[in-house]
C-alpha cells in the first residue's frame, strides 16, 4: 500500500525529492538507505542527517538558489552534502577531483558557492590557502558541523525552475562548462525511473562505482533513492572490490561505464562471484562496443540498457541490448518524449539512413551553462519552421529504416576516455605553447584501458625539445583525465587538397606506432 501511495506521488508531473525522501524515512525507518566501505545508514538517520546539515547550510548564510560545492571521493558523507545542499533550497555542485588546481578554483568561483565540502585527501593536496574566503568544512567530520539532533531545516518547496544541481563538464583547460539541471528536469527524469521500480517489485539495491560528480552515476543514485531503495557508493571502482559488493549485498541494479564493463570481462576470477540477483545493468558515458555489450549479456545476468545522451539533455535513446542482439551496434531509439533530426553542415535535414549531425530534444535538457549564455547558444539549434530549440548531440549519426541510432563519428573530434569528454583543440592549444613546436595535432585511439585515449601530434623547429619532456610538460598543466597518452614528431601534419587536417590519418598513424594500452 505504501509503495503504491508513493509510486501515485512520483507519476505526478512535478514533485520534490525531499518530500519523497521523508515519506520513505516514515516507511522505511529501521532499513539501510545509504552505505560505504565504512559505514550504513539507516532511512531515519539519513533523513535526520540531511535537515540537520541542511539547518546548518541556512544558519551559515546559504541563500535560495545559491550552489554548495563538494569536493572529494564518494562517500556516504559526500553522498549526504549532495542531498542536503538541495534539501536546504541550494545547488548541488559537485566539482571534478581530476581537475587542476585552477580549474577547481574556478569551477567553485563560478558555481557561486559559499560553502565548500572537502576530503581529507584533497584538502592535503590544495593545501589550507585553497579558496580558503569559503566556509570550508571537511567531509570526514561533517557530522560535527551539522546543526544539533533533531534540528529541521526552514521549510522549501522548489518551483520546477529552481536549479537542482549544476554539473561541470570535462574541460581539459580553462574553467569547465557549468551545466545546470532544474528541479523539473531531475523529476521527470528520475521519478518515472523510481516508478518502474516499484511496479517491478524487486528489491532495490544499486552498487554506484562512479564518482559522484559525474551525471553518469545519478542513475544508480537519485531514482533509486525516490523508490525507498538503498545505494552503495564505491570510493574508487576494484573490480574484485565490485565484485564482493555486488554477491553480498544482492545488488539488484548498477550502472557502469565500458571501461569498468570490459575490465571486469578481464577479471581472471570474474566466474567465481555470484551475481544471480542483477536485475538492470545500465551503460553510458562513452562508445560501448557491439562485442563488449554481447560479452556482458553472454557473462552478466540481468537486463543491459545503454542510455544515449548528453549532460545537457537533448534527445535520450534507449538500447534494451537483451531485447534487441541485433542492434548491438547501435545506441537504440529515442526514449519516450525525446525526438531527433540528422542535419547536414548547414543544418539541413538529411534523408533516412544519411549520417549527419544529430540534434535532438527532450523534456530533460539543461536549464543553460552557468554564467555562459554564449556556450548554450552554441550548444542549441533551433528549428526556423518552428522555433522549437534543440540540443546539438556533437555525434555524427544515422537512423536506420527501424528508428535505431548508429554513431559514425563525433564532431570536431571530441575523444572519450573513461567516459569523460576530452576536447583535442584545447590539448592542441597546450601543445603550441611549448617551445620549439609549430604544428599540434590530437586525436583519440582504441584504448583497452580508457575506450578511448588522446594522442598527440607535433611539427617541430630545428632544436626543439624531445617529445618525451614536452609530454611531461603538458601533462603537468592538465587533469588526470585529460592527459596525453603519447607524443609523436612527424615531419609535416597531412593534410586534403584543400588544406584540412586528416586525423583519420593521424589516428592510423598512432595505431601503425603501437596505440595505448
Amino acid at each position: 500500500m505504501h509503495n503504491d501511495m508513493i509510486a501515485a506521488r512520483l507519476a505526478e508531473p512535478f514533485g520534490a525529492f525531499p518530500e519523497i525522501l521523508m515519506q520513505w524515512s516514515r516507511i522505511k525507518g529501521d532499513e539501510v538507505a545509504l552505505k560505504d566501505d565504512r559505514r550504513e545508514i539507516y532511512w531515519a538517520e539519513l533523513v535526520g542527517l540531511v535537515e540537520r546539515l541542511a539547518a546548518r547550510l541556512v544558519e551559515t548564510g546559504l541563500e535560495r538558489g545559491q550552489s554548495v560545492a563538494i569536493l572529494g571521493t564518494s562517500s556516504a558523507e559526500y553522498a549526504i552534502a549532495f542531498l542536503a545542499a538541495v534539501r536546504a533550497g541550494g545547488v548541488a555542485a559537485p566539482l571534478t577531483t581530476s581537475a587542476s588546481a585552477e580549474q577547481l578554483a574556478g569551477m567553485a568561483k563560478d558555481s557561486g558557492a559559499l560553502h565548500l565540502f572537502i576530503d581529507a585527501a584533497k584538502a592535503a593536496e590544495l593545501g589550507p590557502d585553497f579558496m580558503a574566503d569559503m566556509i570550508r568544512v571537511p567531509l570526514e567530520s561533517i557530522e560535527q558541523w551539522m546543526a544539533p539532533p533533531r534540528a529541521r531545516a526552514p521549510e522549501f518547496v522548489p518551483d520546477p525552475k529552481d536549479p537542482f544541481n549544476i554539473i561541470y563538464s570535462s574541460g581539459t583547460t580553462g574553467i569547465p562548462k557549468g551545466i545546470v539541471h532544474s528541479h523539473q528536469m531531475r523529476w521527470r527524469q528520475f521519478a518515472a525511473t523510481a516508478v518502474s521500480y516499484l511496479k517491478a517489485g524487486f528489491p532495490v539495491r544499486s552498487l554506484a562505482s562512479t564518482p559522484l560528480y559525474s551525471n553518469t552515476t545519478m542513475v544508480a543514485f537519485l531514482p533509486v533513492l525516490l523508490a525507498g531503495g538503498c545505494v552503495r557508493v564505491m570510493g574508487k571502482f576494484d573490480c574484485a572490490r565490485w565484485l564482493a559488493h555486488a554477491q553480498n549485498d544482492r545488488t539488484t541494479i548498477t550502472m557502469l561505464v565500458p571501461v569498468q564493463y570490459q575490465r571486469l570481462m578481464d577479471f581472471a576470477d570474474f566466474e567465481s562471484f555470484d551475481l544471480h540477483a542483477l536485475r538492470l545493468k545500465y551503460c553510458t558515458s562513452a562508445p560501448f562496443s557491439a562485442d563488449l555489450k554481447r560479452q556482458v549479456l553472454a557473462r552478466m545476468p540481468g537486463g543491459l540498457i545503454e542510455i544515449y545522451s548528453r549532460t545537457e539533455g537533448g534527445v535520450v535513446c534507449l538500447l534494451p541490448a537483451h531485447e534487441f542482439p541485433d542492434k548491438l551496434h547501435t545506441v537504440g531509439r529515442p526514449a519516450p518524449g525525446s525526438e531527433l533530426k540528422v542535419l547536414d553542415d548547414e543544418d539541413r535535414e538529411v534523408p533516412p539512413g544519411t549520417p549527419g549531425n544529430l540534434v535532438g530534444r527532450s523534456q530533460t535538457m539543461m536549464m543553460g551553462y552557468k554564467n555562459r549564455p554564449d556556450k548554450t547558444a552554441e550548444a542549441q539549434w533551433t528549428d526556423p519552421a518552428t522555433g522549437e530549440v534543440w540540443m546539438r548531440m556533437g555525434d555524427i549519426a544515422r537512423v536506420d529504416a527501424e528508428g535505431f541510432v548508429e554513431l559514425v563519428g563525433r564532431a570536431k573530434d571530441m575523444i572519450i576516455s573513461g567516459g569523460f569528454n576530452i576536447y583535442p583543440s584545447d590539448l592542441e592549444t597546450e601543445l603550441l605553447k611549448e617551445p620549439g613546436v609549430v604544428e599540434a595535432a590530437v586525436v583519440g585511439v582504441p584504448s583497452q584501458v580508457w575506450g578511448e585515449s588522446p594522442v598527440g601530434f607535433v611539427v617541430l623547429k630545428e632544436g626543439a625539445a624531445a617529445p618525451e619532456a614536452i609530454l611531461m610538460a603538458v601533462n603537468a598543466r592538465l587533469g588526470k583525465t585529460q592527459r596525453l597518452a603519447a607524443l609523436y614528431a612527424i615531419d609535416e601534419m597531412p593534410r586534403s587538397h584543400i588544406g584540412k587536417l586528416l586525423k583519420t590519418e593521424l589516428r592510423e598513424e598512432a595505431e601503425r606506432r603501437g596505440g595505448v594500452a
